[in-house]
Formats: C-alpha cells, sequence, structure tokens
C-alpha cells in the first residue's frame, strides 16, 4: 500500500475513530493480538505485524493509527468498512455503545467523505439491560436460586443444571440438548442473537481463579473464530484470577448475584449478556457487575 500524498484520515476523524472502535489502552475492539493479525490477513490482505505499522509503538491501536494515517482514501474505506462489518458480526454493534448518536453520525461522515455509502444507523434510545421479561418468570426463578443455595453439594449441583437450562429456555436464548452437569462442572451453548456462547457454569465453595478462567477461554479459543464463552460461577471470581486472565479474551463472567439481580430486577437475560460483552470490549474486563450496567441502580 503506497503512502498517501496526503492524509486522507485527519486528527479529528481519528478522535472518532478512537472512540467508535475502543481503541483506549491500546486496545482495537476485543480482538487478541493473533485475531488483530488474522483480520488484516483475511479481510484486508495485509500483514499488521511488518515493522512500518509500529513506528509509533507496537499496541493494536497504535498499528491501526499508523496504517490509516499512511492509506490512500480507498484503502482507509475499506478498513473502517471491515472494522464496521466485523462489529456487526460479532454483535459488538457500534450503535449500541456509549458514543451515542452523534459519534455515530461523526463516523458516519467520514465514511460518506471517503466516498462510502454509511451502514444503515439503528438507535437505541434505552439501555439494552433494562428490557424487562413477565416478572413472575423472574420471581419464580429467584426463589429457586435461593432453595438450590440451601442444598447439600451434591443434589445442589444437579438443581443448579436444570436451574440454568430453565433460565435460558424462559428467557428464549436455546440452551443445547447436551447442557448437562460433569462433576461441578456445567457444559452447554446457547445462542445471545447471532452469536453462540459457550457456557462453563459451577458452583462451589470458593471463586473461581485464574487457571479455570484461562482453561475456559482456551477452550472457546479452540472453537469457531467467532465462538465466545459464558463463565457463570455461584460464587465469583478471584480479583486474582480476573487478573491474570487478562484482556482482550473471548469470555465474559456472571456471578450468583448478577443472576439474583437479573431475575429479581426483570432483566432481560440476553441483554445482560450482550451489555457484558460490549462492556467488555470497551474496557477488556471480563466481570462486569450487573448493578454497573444499570445506570438507574439505587
Amino acid at each position: 500500500m503506497p503512502t498517501a500524498s496526503r492524509r486522507h484520515i485527519r486528527t479529528t476523524d481519528m478522535l472518532v475513530i478512537d472512540n467508535v472502535f475502543g481503541m483506549g489502552d491500546g486496545y482495537v475492539l476485543n480482538f487478541s493480538n493473533r485475531t488483530f493479525s488474522e483480520f488484516f490477513a483475511d479481510e484486508l490482505g495485509v500483514d499488521i505485524d511488518q515493522p512500518r505499522w509500529s513506528v509509533d509503538g507496537s499496541s493494536k491501536a497504535k498499528r491501526l493509527r499508523t496504517y490509516l494515517r499512511q492509506a490512500d482514501r480507498e484503502t482507509a474505506l475499506r478498513t473502517l468498512q471491515a472494522l464496521w462489518d466485523y462489529c456487526e458480526a460479532s454483535s459488538l454493534v457500534v450503535d449500541h455503545s456509549p458514543i451515542g448518536e452523534e459519534g455515530r453520525n461523526a463516523f458516519f461522515r467520514i465514511i460518506e467523505r471517503l466516498g462510502g455509502t454509511p451502514p444503515p444507523s439503528t438507535t437505541a434510545d434505552t439501555n439494552p439491560a433494562l428490557q424487562r421479561p413477565d416478572p413472575d418468570v423472574g420471581n419464580e426463578l429467584a426463589a429457586r436460586l435461593i432453595t438450590i443455595s440451601r442444598m447439600d453439594p451434591q443434589p445442589r449441583g444437579y438443581a443448579f443444571e436444570k436451574f440454568l437450562k430453565d433460565v435460558f429456555d424462559a428467557f428464549g436464548l436455546a440452551a443445547r440438548a447436551s447442557f448437562r452437569l460433569r462433576g461441578e462442572q456445567i457444559d452447554g451453548s446457547l445462542s445471545v442473537g447471532q452469536d453462540t456462547y459457550l457456557l462453563e457454569a459451577k458452583w462451589t465453595n470458593t471463586q473461581v481463579d485464574g487457571a479455570t478462567l484461562r482453561s475456559f477461554n482456551a477452550k472457546v479459543e479452540d472453537k469457531a473464530r467467532w465462538s465466545r464463552g459464558l463463565m457463570v460461577s455461584q460464587s465469583g471470581f478471584t480479583t486474582e484470577g480476573l487478573h491474570a486472565l487478562g484482556r482482550g479474551k473471548s469470555v465474559v463472567c456472571m456471578d450468583g448475584l448478577d443472576l439474583h439481580d437479573t431475575l429479581t430486577r426483570r432483566l432481560d437475560l440476553s441483554s445482560v449478556i450482550a451489555a457484558k460483552a460490549r462492556r467488555a470490549a470497551e474496557t477488556g474486563m471480563a466481570f462486569v457487575p450487573v448493578r454497573e450496567l444499570d445506570p438507574h441502580r439505587t
């Protein structure tokens, strides 16, 4: 790709692009270094790991900025459109992020100026994690969760298995029939919108540690590139474990309080999971409590 005689991506454009694609702290969306390289190779035929793109730093965000600043108009347009398509395909949908309508429109104006057609703009007037299902469903399931907490470990494990299957079915998440208990671990899969999540759930007396989280993330990454993982731990996660998992992973986490809050506050579970995925894309954090996703919490 020849260096452009003038920059088609201006400094003000880059501020918008940084915001849209979550490029704070050196990250770009939910890409790992591997998937970032694969994206550029597959979608754009570019080796983004070449030293020429790292002259200002080797983080994903710095390499992308350098690439865009040197890009000709067609290359810049194709890159931005490919990144937007990735957002939609992986449900890291930009129009649900905190940039708001003004930020989206600013991004679309960049696309238009480069000669492209802006993607259809869809707006979200409410936080998706505030949608309400039938309150009777949430109340019944919340009561069952409390009952399960009083059981002995073995019957508790099987009751938790059935509880989670019923929760996912109640919210239309299409949990697989293979959803089953293995020791203290429940495996399965579910659908959230167009995304498939591999599930690992545990009810143990201790919090999930880094080794368990990394092992589950490895299982997810061993599947299709678009696979995601949902780790549900009734007892939660150690701070050290979440730190050891690191950023840019394909796993989001829920604990028992998340489940209880989702049910008792009559939140939509699929929207809660999607909100967690967006926050993970924005911050790199695999676990953010439901209460921090709800701006109207008390």
